[in-house]
């Protein structure tokens, strides 16, 4: 099921109609559905498709031959092309009599094994691609290498890409849309926990409970997402064990670099160089209260941004022995609900804002905003620590949404929309101008009657963001 991607596949398709060569540049970690957002481009395209894959430069050269005599037609008595850059040269050729599409996945595997290969294509490119309608695709799920070797300053191919698109997890609701027969409050139960990576969705099974889906992906030394973490950090880094140890700090609840530190035995002054490998991959990411500056706020914070990650570390990886034994299952039925419930209630917080996102990216929110973030940071009229959930703001105006978001059964309603207005002026230079309650069921009808004829109030349910 191909689900999504409008934004990638609206960009793909106007590069293509501009009858030129390009060069697009798709990375993004593995699962996240690279190679099928690409077979859907190509669908009725003539295609040359090569996969490389981890082995000796000689095999990937040798398969590379075969993709191209099968592709062109070429007879068996020919024989194979002795280098790549014989091979590339002869595709290019033939980009100058016809137009097709070439893709080269999994690039980095290729290049690691020969080290000249982004220098080929460069000379390719630059002798003859340019001057064809080639329309050449790298991809690749090292993202790392791809960032540095293929896209960074000091990479032969530096300059020569048209266009790069980092594929990321889909969103709420075309993660649901793979999710078929749950309802929204479901729909989201099943998100928060197994994220919007389409690989990982495809292995859900709807018509079982939430808890019997963890069991068989999560809790099984068999289970498809049982060492899934393990192996992203295998493939990205050399030093995997300090990587899986932060990352289970600040799934611990350690998200400052002293306490990772404390916690993993890492030095403070050697840790920020392993942050900003994890932030560089999407599976952390760093935030600080709005309006601060992220390189010199005191006040940053991590935390990790990939829902499965953050469940594996949270709930897995403690009971990795007792799971290796056998005892998964009874692991996830002694889970209590209310700790589930709390994971959920902050992953119901990044989907408030990612409502929030999708809504400012066509201006149906009351102010421009150009930011979605959140804050936190002392209170002056309670003389304590506070926090907005969720904000909006244009940077221009200095007008912003503020959001307060309830994953709860039921709460004292008058009371958080008192709190909430009195939030309005605690970012410094900006004032709030409207506010929205965000919740898992609808409010009671005595609030919705209260706010009824106040413009500056939006009442903002699960089913609501379900919806759309």
């Amino acid at each position: 099921m191909f689900v999504g991607r409008k934004a990638e596949l609206d960009r793909l398709a106007s590069l293509y109609e501009q009858d030129t060569f390009q060069m697009v540049v798709v990375y993004g970690r593995r699962r996240v559905g690279k190679t099928t957002l690409i077979n859907e481009f190509c669908r009725g395209k003539r295609t040359l498709s090569f996969t490389a894959l981890e082995q000796s430069d000689a095999d990937n050269l040798a398969d590379f031959n075969r993709a191209v005599a099968s592709f062109f037609g070429l007879p068996a008595s020919m024989g194979g092309f002795s280098s790549w850059a014989d091979a590339l040269s002869y595709v290019a050729e033939r980009a100058q009599e016809e137009r097709f599409v070439f893709v080269f996945d999994e690039f980095p595997y290729a290049a690691q094994r020969n080290e000249a290969l982004p220098s080929i294509f460069q000379v390719a490119i630059d002798k003859v691609f340019k001057e064809t309608k080639e329309f050449l695709i790298l991809c690749g799920s090292n993202q790392g290498f791809m960032e540095s070797e293929v896209l960074g300053r000091k990479s032969p191919l530096f300059g020569r890409r048209t266009a790069q698109i980092k594929v990321g997890d889909l969103g709420f609701r075309d993660a649901a849309k793979m999710l078929p027969g749950l309802s929204p409050q479901e729909a989201f139960r099943f998100y928060g926990c197994f994220g919007g990576v389409p690989y990982y969705l495809q292995q859900v099974s709807p018509r079982e409970s939430l808890r019997e889906n963890l069991a068989r992906l999560y809790f099984d030394p068999m289970g498809f997402l049982f060492e899934e973490p393990y192996g992203l950090l295998r493939q990205e880094f050399q030093e995997p064990a300090l990587y899986n140890s932060i990352l289970r700090a600040i799934a611990a609840g350690a998200n400052r670099p002293k306490e990772i530190s404390d916690r993993t035995g890492i030095a403070q002054t050697s840790l920020p160089r392993y942050l900003k490998a994890l932030e560089d991959i999407g599976i952390i990411e760093k935030a600080v209260p709005f309006g601060e500056n992220i390189e010199t706020s005191r006040r940053g914070i991590y935390r990790l941004g990939e829902p499965c990650y953050l469940f594996w570390f949270r709930f897995v990886m403690p009971f990795t022995s007792d799971i290796e034994q056998g005892l998964g299952r009874a692991v996830v039925n002694a889970l209590p609900e209310e700790q589930i419930n709390e994971y959920l209630g902050h992953r119901f917080e990044a989907l408030c804002a990612e409502w929030l996102t999708e809504r400012a990216k066509v201006g149906a929110l009351p102010v421009a905003a150009t930011v979605v973030s959140s804050w936190w940071g002392t209170n002056p009229g309670k003389r304590a620590q506070d926090d907005i959930d969720v904000l909006a703001a244009d940077r221009v105006s200095k007008r912003m949404l503020i959001g307060e978001c309830k994953y709860r059964e039921s709460f004292d309603e008058t009371a958080e929309v008192e709190d909430l207005e009195g939030k309005r002026s605690l970012v410094r230079g900006y004032t709030a101008t409207n506010y929205v309650l965000f919740t898992k069921h609808g409010v009671s009808k005595a609030t919705q009657e209260k706010l009824a004829g106040r413009s500056e109030w939006q009442l903002v349910t699960l089913e609501d963001m379900y919806e759309g």
